[in-house]
């Protein structure tokens, strides 16, 4: 189906717009890049997984560039990027991967 994100920063009660991101795959012990995107005003990015890739099971990684996000918003955060790796084993459901962000901490989980 589809990998998606969602990010809102907690501290402010906001999604995250403008948050650069990217998506790789792991392929024989090296990961290869297969997306890139950054989130709407409403701190979405509905289709990560380009439509040229099919979903295949395996371990992706998806890169969020929050300090780039901390800059716009002149705050000084802890982490410059999050990494947040999953596992796909039944490639015909959908992947939501939220970040709940502040600028101290993050958290994660699936969602639907």
């Amino acid at each position: 189906m589809g990998i998606s994100t969602h990010i809102l920063d907690t501290s402010l009660g906001q999604p995250a717009e403008n948050v650069p991101l990217a998506l790789y795959v792991l392929l024989n012990d090296t990961w290869s890049l297969i997306g890139e995107a950054l989130t709407d005003a409403d701190g979405r990015c509905k289709h990560l997984l380009p439509s040229t890739h099919t979903l295949q099971s395996g371990i992706y990684r998806i890169h969020f560039e929050t300090g780039s996000y901390y800059k716009q918003h002149d705050l000084e955060g802890l982490y410059p990027y999050v990494e947040i790796v999953f596992s796909v084993a039944d490639p015909r459901q959908h992947f939501h991967i939220p970040l709940l962000l502040t600028a101290n901490g993050y958290t994660t989980y699936r969602g639907s």
